[in-house]
């Protein structure tokens, strides 16, 4: 599973090293090949292609709107064998992540946020009370 935050920075070609932790979980696991992609432009995600390929089969033709998004934004690309993917110019500027970025595992795939702008959503989303009833709902 990918859990936690690291850390990492988008060099001038676009390339993001994959935090070695992430990077080890899903070489091993998945291979190299990703799916680099956002369903908003704000953050990047980027999917083993394993798991792309596993939500690909589990959509119908009503579920255009999400491929119209994850496929403007997305490319398949490869894990160098220094863990680096390329992260495109679109979704680049999209998400505006350059230098500096936080690297998040969400179990099945990575999301990539500029670390301001990721520092800036927690700051106006706090975790409320109604929050923590949610999650106590389900014996967490």
């Amino acid at each position: 599973m990918l859990r936690g935050n690291y850390t990492a920075r988008i060099d001038q070609k676009g390339r993001l090293k994959v935090p070695t932790a992430f990077r080890r979980h899903i070489q091993e696991n998945h291979g190299a090949e990703v799916y680099v992609t956002s369903l908003t432009g704000e953050s990047v995600r980027i999917y083993p292609l394993g798991e792309w390929e596993s939500i690909e089969q589990r959509l119908d033709p009503a579920r255009r709107k999400f491929l119209d998004r994850t496929n403007y934004f997305g490319q398949q690309a490869e894990m160098d064998s220094q863990g680096r993917v390329i992260i495109h110019p679109l979704l680049r500027k999209s998400a505006g992540v350059v230098g500096d970025v936080t690297v998040l595992g969400y179990l099945t795939y990575l999301e990539v946020w500029e670390l301001e702008r990721f520092q800036q959503r927690l700051l106006s989303d706090p975790y409320t009370e109604e929050d923590e009833a949610a999650i106590a709902g389900l014996g967490i």
